[in-house]
């Protein structure tokens, strides 16, 4: 993906999601977990775990993974995949902090942000 020719919609200020939690961005077609993880990395998935519906964005997040709240799937952020013996993934988007701002590839909002 070419970061020079994708468009952002600026979501919020990196310091208004805690680190190691995470935000809920809503759209027409569903919502989407903005994560900030203790390294400041951001990544945005999915809210929804494919194995029950778990809320995501009230999971546990270590690392660069997060752990759905209602049966413990752990999820790779940068890839969606589950880890371990849990098979499933998640859909992910293109995140990124420019100063101090998280912006979101306008890509999710093909789905109307709100």
């Amino acid at each position: 993906m070419n970061m020079m020719t994708e468009n952002w919609i600026d979501i919020g200020a990196l310091d208004d999601i805690p680190r190691q939690g995470a935000r809920l961005v809503k759209t027409a077609r569903g919502c989407v977990a903005v994560f900030r993880a203790a390294d400041d990395h951001v990544f945005a998935l999915d809210d929804r775990c494919p194995h029950k519906g778990g809320p995501l964005s009230e999971g546990i997040v270590h690392g660069h993974s997060v752990t759905c709240p209602l049966h413990s799937w752990v999820f790779d952020m940068n890839t969606g995949v589950a880890q371990g013996a849990d098979v499933g993934q998640v859909g992910t988007y293109a995140a990124r902090v420019d100063q101090g701002r998280v912006l979101l590839s306008t890509a999710v909002l093909d789905r109307s942000a709100a």
